[in-house]
């Protein structure tokens, strides 16, 4: 495996300094613990235009994809404290289903079933070339956009799963969503004509402790981020989905 000049330390490239916040960029969860390779990986995939989050071991990286939303999953196989299959057997158990490619060094036939079977979608043996690497985390980024349960926004598109509103028009378009703003957007794109009451979304979205301020709060956050026409008001009833 060749390393390009730029790709260990790039701007923005090591693990220390990725962030998960909101973002357009794909993210992608790299849980690796040879801190070397771990940093050129994500020199080379922060230059290809993703957000990378690290872990260096797997029950940190459990931790990671049980907590935060990713679009694709890097697992070293030989990860210290939990190993990477049990890592992705974990996640599988758990419900996450974002596609995983993984890491290792062992190359027989019976290896790569058991990680195949073990939940991982693609399996890559070291040492491999960057450009095969960086293709196979672009198929696995789009198998997930494909196969994502998506509900129309307007123009763009709202992924449940992911809590993300895709723009097809757009590359890397994205906008990433609190658990509560999904929820409220969700509820509004399964009934784009219906107009919800602040009671009715109080019932299904909310606390019983919350108010109809919070509802207005949310609301407020979902114009912030996807434009002020993403939810119309009703004067005197309530909301309904915006026509963008």
């Amino acid at each position: 495996m060749t390393e390009p000049a730029s790709a260990g330390r790039a701007s923005g490239g090591t693990l220390d300094s990725m962030s998960i916040a909101d973002s357009g960029a794909p993210r992608v969860l790299l849980v690796e613990d040879d801190r070397v390779l771990a940093d050129m990986i994500a020199g080379l995939l922060t230059e290809e235009g993703y957000l990378v989050q690290g872990a260096e071991n797997g029950q940190a990286g459990l931790h990671r994809g049980l907590t935060e939303r990713f679009d694709v999953l890097v697992i070293d196989r030989g990860l210290p404290v939990l190993e990477g299959l049990q890592l992705l057997r974990a996640l599988r158990d758990h419900g996450i289903l974002t596609p995983a490619l993984l890491l290792t060094a062992r190359g027989s036939v019976a290896d790569r079933v058991d990680g195949l079977d073990g939940g991982a979608e693609d399996y890559l043996v070291k040492p491999f070339e960057i450009p095969e690497f960086l293709a196979r985390v672009r198929a696995l980024h789009r198998r997930h956009l494909a196969t994502a349960p998506a509900l129309p926004v307007g123009t763009r598109r709202l992924i449940p799963a992911t809590r993300t509103v895709i723009d097809p028009a757009g590359a890397h378009r994205e906008v990433l969503l609190s658990e509560r703003e999904c929820a409220l957007l969700e509820m509004l794109a399964r009934s784009p004509r219906q107009v919800f009451t602040r009671a009715q979304l109080l019932d299904s979205v909310f606390d019983r402790a919350d108010t109809d301020g919070t509802v207005d709060t949310y609301v407020h956050y979902l114009r912030r981020k996807l434009g002020r026409d993403a939810v119309d008001t009703v004067r005197g009833l309530g909301y309904r989905l915006g026509a963008r």
